[in-house]
Formats: C-alpha cells, structure tokens, sequence
C-alpha cells in the first residue's frame, strides 16, 4: 500500500490482503507521524533565529517575537544557512531516518550515515559529535568510541547532540526504547543523554501508534531506570506555570540534554498548539534549534501534521527533498504494516 492510498478520505481504510486478512491504517497514525518529521524540521530552522542568544538578545533582535523564518537575523552564525533550512539537529535525524531497514533502524547503517554526513561538509556539529565520528575506527566500532570519550570527559560530558535527532526513532513499531539506547550510544554514551532519548522516543511512540500521551509517572518511571539526575528536570518542565522559569538561556549549560528535554516536556504538557509550542520554545533563545526539534518532534506527533501552519511547511528549504525523504519512510512503515 502506498502512502498517498493510506490518506484517504476516510478516517480509516480497510486493506484485505491475499490471506483474508483485515488491516486498518489509520489516516490520523500517518498525519502524526508526518506532523513528528515536520515539527523537527521545522522547530529546527525557526529555532536558529535564537540560537545562542539569551532572552534579552532575543527581544532585542525580535521586538515582535521571532514569529517566521524570514526574520532571521542575518549575523555571522546565521548567515551560513539559508533562511527556512534546518541544521545538524535535522541532518542528523535524517542519517537516522536512512537507516531503516526491514521494520527497524539497522545500527551500523545509522554510524556509516553519521560518518559520512561528518566527511562532507556538515555546519553547526557539536563539539562531542565532531570528536567521536572524527575517529578512524569510527564506523567499526561507534559506541567503543562514544564510550571512550565520555570516559575521557570524566563521565561528565551529556550534551543534546543525541536526543535533538531522535524522534524519528519512534515511528518504529516495535522495540523502540531499545533501538532509541542504541542509536543515542553512537555518539553519546551518558546515562542522562540515553535517558532523554529514550523519555522522547517513547513519548512519540505512544502518540502516533496508540494515541495516547504517557503519564507523568510513566516518564517519571523511564527515567528512573537510567539516572535519577533526570527526575528533577521531568518535575520542573511538569511544575513550571512558565517556560522561563527552566531559564532555556542559561549561559553555562545551554546545550546540556536535561535543560533540552525540559524544553520539551514542558511544550508536551503545557502548549495548547502546535504553534504556540513553537513560537515559546524559539523565543527563549538557549540552544533553541535543538529545543526546537524535539520539542516541535513532540507537539507534531501529538497535534498532527494538519495542525501546523502551511507556511512553516512550504517555506522550509530543501522542503522537497524533505518530502521525498518523508514521503518515502512512510511507504515502507505503512508497507509494512501492512504486511504483519
């Protein structure tokens, strides 16, 4: 079945297949996942226009709020990207989203598509990602690498490089915590850093295969099984009446994953619309690109595509490569689905 039959008219389409039997593709499952793979690339690209600024630089800049991609300011960092085109965050989800193989992502196809997006000419490459995928044996033994270096920053270092380009993860059907760990591993091995994965993936999960939102218990549970140091960011993002209260910009720590996944979560409980979970997580400025993606990953999977603005969508650049890439995952998972 292909993906442009599953998007019917109908709520749902029945398929019989030559042994007699009956699956039903729900259109709202495809409108969610797509909503997820656009909300990444979307809360990506709008999310530049704050990228490493604080608050105040933020309102200084965007007196109006940044509200589209046209505003961008054009400074020294931004400047490098076309107004409208996503970052690393997004090019390494589609590294990911490449290496879907047979139902599931095929690990060492994912390492081979990080490593060969690092050999061409990536822009905006975190400084951990650069220093594992910049290693020979790389490809051979990614997670010896992502280990070794996370030894070497004294188990410290658990940076958003891996839980930015995760949510395509969850369009799995089926075992995607232990597939979110593996992917996450490639490049950072922090307990904290796999924990976040998995919390995202997870909740993405749920929304776009079963409908339904995890429990802030059930978030609670998961990131317990990795690091209690994720518990205290699960409450603030629950707790906090105002995204500014997580301070998004703090100088020092602006890239730490738990201070992304906050942003996240807290779009996840708090935003009413896909919109408005956008328009104030970019505003905060911080590492907004990346709290973009994943937050916007998140309000897509949970708001569905035709909840998000047509101009966000259109005005994307690179938006039909985008769509091929998009359209094309989604063949296969409804494919087979289909087929189970």
């Amino acid at each position: 079945m292909s993906f442009s039959m599953a998007l019917t008219n109908h709520t749902t389409t029945k398929v019989t297949n030559r042994n007699s039997y009956q699956f039903m593709i729900d259109a709202s499952l495809v409108y969610r996942m797509k909503g997820c793979l656009y909300g990444q690339a979307i809360g990506d690209a709008l999310g530049l226009g704050s990228e490493f600024m604080s608050k105040d630089e933020v309102n200084k800049n965007y007196p109006n709020g940044l509200k589209n991609y046209d505003q961008i300011i054009q400074d020294s960092h931004r400047r490098r990207w076309a107004k409208g085109a996503w970052t690393d965050d997004t090019d390494m989800m589609l590294c990911i989203l490449d290496g879907f193989e047979n139902g599931r992502f095929n690990i060492h196809s994912v390492a081979s598509n990080f490593k060969d997006w690092f050999n061409g000419t990536p822009m905006g490459i975190g400084s951990h990602t650069y220093k594992v995928l910049y290693m020979g044996d790389y490809v051979d033994q990614p997670e010896m690498c992502s280990k070794l270096w996370w030894k070497l920053s004294r188990k410290q270092s658990a940076s958003n490089g891996a839980l930015m380009r995760t949510s395509v993860v969850g369009l799995a059907q089926n075992d995607v915590m232990e597939q979110a760990e593996a992917i996450c591993k490639l490049t950072h091995y922090d307990p904290r850093c796999v924990g976040s994965c998995v919390i995202a993936v997870s909740i993405i999960h749920n929304l776009i295969w079963h409908g339904r939102q995890l429990s802030y218990d059930e978030i609670k549970d998961i990131a317990q099984r990795y690091d209690d140091r994720i518990l205290e960011w699960v409450d603030a993002a629950y707790n906090s009446t105002d995204i500014s209260m997580l301070d998004l910009d703090e100088a020092y720590s602006i890239g730490y994953t738990l201070r992304t996944l906050s942003a996240a979560l807290w779009c996840y409980w708090h935003s009413p619309s896909f919109e408005e979970g956008l328009l104030t997580v970019v505003n905060e400025g911080g590492d907004a690109d990346s709290n973009g993606a994943i937050a916007c990953a998140i309000l897509g999977a949970k708001f569905g595509y035709k909840s998000i603005p047509h101009y966000y969508i259109d005005e994307l650049h690179n938006k039909h490569l985008y769509d091929c890439k998009v359209t094309s995952l989604l063949n296969v998972i409804v494919s087979k689905s289909y087929k189970r």
